[in-house]
């Protein structure tokens, strides 16, 4: 088993804290790191390596012209569980890049938005082996109302972090 990278062991500082307060410090240091998951005020109800679950409350600051979350804001939360999912594997030399972004407006969202991406075993494996590559990482986005009013996917690579 491959030792974590600092993104595993900063989260891992929180395992301690009780439920609500560990989503709440978790959500405001990644929201440092990622100044725009901040500023749109995503929370991390769950963060390891195999699956990230990332919400967003339907309110003023990321409501589009009819009160419903923005589309923009959909897909940050996409790009956002899927990302971290990569970031919390993908080992410390190397750098998480987005590739590919297909996001599918489907029907109007309703309330506040969820986004559960996962990795499988051997996507695991690949990015913690291999020098560079890319995976599709799975994303169920989900509304208030259980309904799938986007369908999205993220294809994410990883490079060296030294330029050749």
């Amino acid at each position: 088993m491959t030792a974590p990278n600092r993104l595993a062991r900063t989260v891992r500082q929180f395992d301690k804290l009780p439920a609500p307060l560990r989503t709440w410090a978790i959500s405001k240091v990644l929201g440092r790191a990622v100044p725009l998951v901040g500023t749109a005020g995503l929370r991390y109800e769950a963060i390891d390596t195999e699956r990230v679950v990332v919400s967003i409350r339907n309110q003023r600051k990321v409501q589009n012209h009819i009160q419903g979350v923005h589309a923009a804001a959909m897909a940050l939360l996409a790009e956002t569980a899927t990302g971290f999912c990569v970031g919390m594997n993908v080992p410390d030399d190397k750098l998480p890049l987005i590739k590919t972004m297909k996001v599918d407006y489907l029907k109007r969202s309703q309330g506040d938005m969820r986004a559960e991406a996962h990795l499988t075993e051997a996507q695991i494996k690949q990015i913690r082996t291999q020098d560079k590559g890319e995976v599709t990482v799975a994303v169920k986005i989900t509304d208030a109302s259980g309904q799938e009013p986007i369908q999205a996917q993220m294809v994410w690579a990883w490079v060296s972090k030294k330029r050749d």
